[in-house]
């Protein structure tokens, strides 16, 4: 059977098994906290010609850029999207507007929020108006909940812990501009004020939503069902990155912006993607990549196998874990070349 990516014009044969995707990763190397540093971390390099993985510092990223390559990053800021009543027996998840004062959540316990439903919660009053298919609520504010005053920074759930004040600075990288993510385009945390201001870049924007670290459950790649994502490019950026001799991307939204988009030049756009990229797939604009280690069966690791090629990819990993590198969210980085 064909599975087709209607997105990228890509046409894959296979689908491989979810199990190919899968590693052993230490509980203790999951990192629960930044480094001191946004620039203090890791860096493994792996060249995807020769097979080689070198051990770096993210402070070194500079030196592995070439002339005329620009680097493109997501520039989404994190909302502080869960809500949690009083008693903090209820938790609303905003996902995205869909209205007027309505949003698309995510709800905790499903049972006490039905349709009709009415809690009180983030100094207003929410009421569920529908339960989507997905099991999504459609959720109806009195007034437009102040986030920055009642919302929390929705961490990853394998963090384990609760959002604090330390991670209302780090869980945003230092160019955050539009407000809309509900999870931290995180290789883009590394980076500082003083290293963008010494290389070329341009910024594009994807929201980035819940569903990026939903499990896939399926046995075979192809019938997980992708989630839908926000993204633009402005004209600035569409004229910048078609100059570029290479696009280095900044995490898997970067690239999945990038690979949405059909052949030719990019052009200025606001649109949606639901792109699914997993082995084999043709890159149509993407360089290199610098990513996070991501979770075992995920599609941002599928997506890392794509561009380098799984045994490449899983063969870094091990040495990434060999070597006590800090993994996810939070953790070190790799760039591939």
């Amino acid at each position: 059977m064909d599975f087709t990516n209607a997105d990228s014009e890509n046409t894959v044969s296979v689908s491989p098994p979810v199990a190919d995707f899968d590693y052993e990763l230490p509980p203790e190397l999951v990192a629960s906290r930044p480094s001191a540093r946004r620039d203090g971390s890791r860096m493994l390099v792996v060249d995807r010609v020769s097979g080689e993985i070198l051990h770096r510092t993210f402070r070194e990223f500079p030196s592995f850029l070439r002339p005329g390559d620009r680097v493109a990053l997501n520039d989404s800021r994190v909302i502080k999207s869960r809500l949690l009543a009083p008693d903090k027996n209820i938790e609303i998840f905003l996902l995205e507007p869909c209205g007027e004062r309505r949003w698309k959540s995510l709800v905790r316990p499903g049972r006490k929020l039905r349709p009709g439903a009415r809690v009180t919660i983030a100094g207003t009053e929410a009421t569920v108006l529908d339960v989507l298919a997905g099991g999504e609520r459609v959720v109806e504010f009195a007034r437009e909940p102040d986030l920055e005053k009642f919302g929390h920074i929705p961490l990853p759930p394998y963090l384990r812990r609760a959002a604090d004040a330390d991670d209302d600075g780090r869980y945003q990288t230092v160019y955050a501009s539009p407000p809309g993510s509900v999870a931290a385009p995180t290789a883009g945390l590394h980076f500082t004020g003083e290293m963008l201001a010494g290389i070329p870049h341009s910024f594009l924007t994807l929201h980035v939503g819940a569903g990026t670290f939903l499990p896939v459950k399926s046995e075979r790649v192809a019938d997980h069902a992708m989630h839908e994502e926000w993204y633009e490019i402005s004209p600035q950026a569409a004229h910048e990155l078609n100059a570029a001799a290479r696009i280095v991307a900044v995490g898997t939204t970067a690239a999945r912006v990038l690979e949405s988009r059909p052949k030719g030049a990019l052009t200025a756009c606001t649109a949606r993607t639901d792109i699914f990229i997993y082995p084999p797939h043709t890159f149509l604009r993407t360089g290199a990549l610098l990513t996070n280690f991501h979770l075992p069966r995920s599609t941002l690791l599928m997506l890392v196998c794509a561009f380098a090629g799984r045994d490449l990819v899983l063969r870094a990993y091990r040495e990434a874990i060999a070597e006590r590198y800090r993994f996810y969210s939070y953790g070190d980085c790799m760039l591939v070349l």
